[in-house]
């Protein structure tokens, strides 16, 4: 039995989920508390306008003046957001199998891609509009046009980074090519699909909210706008804030997905 040098400790599994929880949520929660004294301080020291640029408090007023029109609006938009980003994954993936599988398929399809993630999307929003009207459905559209690059994008860089001589085990042991597909080549490359989810969850905000505000009579982008025309600054803050805590609020539920599928690609990090 050998002694532990001094000053060195044997670190604990509930030692290590300490220090984990501390660095996960202590040090997001730490940087925005800075931020939000940094702004504060901002328009107290210079002695900022509301109309210009309100302080926190400002902020909280607005939101609690109106807090159930907020939420209502909040669900619009997180509705919106999330069914663009599903249509982008349902569509997305099956592409990106058939760009993987096959090089003509790729070299067909992938300038169609480029020139339709090129089209810049707020020039798009007024065209959506047009053809679908003031609803639901042109938003989700939006959505689902700023997602669908990165998902096709990862998904394909991930089918195609699978070891050749795992497939070819697979075939030797007599396995169909569908059987390769699901037991092997997708769950390897499911790494690199979730690096393309949550670069397309942190655009589908953005894709919402372009939408709102080309054409809408309900959302945080509605919001955004109306606020402005009214000057009414600190509703549009309000508006922005619950905008960046839905962002949040996905980018780390997606995250937690990530975690659970794939335990083994957090350990590695």
């Amino acid at each position: 039995m050998t002694a532990e040098p001094l000053g060195q400790h044997r670190r604990t599994p509930a030692g290590i989920r300490l220090r984990d929880r501390i660095t996960n949520w202590g040090l997001p929660l730490l940087g925005i508390v800075a931020i939000i004294a940094l702004w504060w301080l901002a328009t107290v020291v210079f002695s900022i306008e509301k109309y210009l640029l309100p302080s926190p408090v400002d902020v909280i007023y607005a939101f609690a003046g109106q807090a159930g029109f907020l939420m209502e609006q909040s669900w619009v938009t997180l509705v919106e957001t999330v069914q663009g980003f599903v249509l982008s994954i349902v569509v997305g993936v099956p592409i990106a199998v058939l760009i993987a599988s096959s090089r003509l398929i790729e070299r067909t399809i992938n300038p169609l891609l480029l020139m339709v993630n090129a089209v810049p999307k707020i020039a798009i929003a007024p065209i959506l509009v047009v053809w679908m009207g003031f609803g639901q459905l042109p938003k989700v559209v939006m959505v689902f046009l700023l997602c669908f690059f990165p998902i096709v994008i990862s998904t394909a860089a991930g089918l195609r980074s699978t070891p050749a001589e795992l497939v070819e085990l697979v075939h030797s042991l007599n396995a169909s090519k569908v059987q390769a597909f699901f037991k092997v080549r997708f769950p390897y490359a499911l790494a690199q699909v979730f690096v393309g989810l949550k670069v397309a969850i942190s655009l589908a905000v953005i894709g919402a909210v372009i939408a709102e505000f080309v054409g809408a009579d309900a959302g945080l982008g509605f919001v955004i706008v109306q606020s402005g025309a009214s000057a009414d600054t600190p509703l549009a803050f309000a508006a922005m804030t619950l905008l960046g805590l839905i962002s949040i609020v996905l980018f780390y539920g997606l995250a937690a997905l990530e975690k659970r599928l794939l335990p083994w690609a957090e350990e590695h990090r």
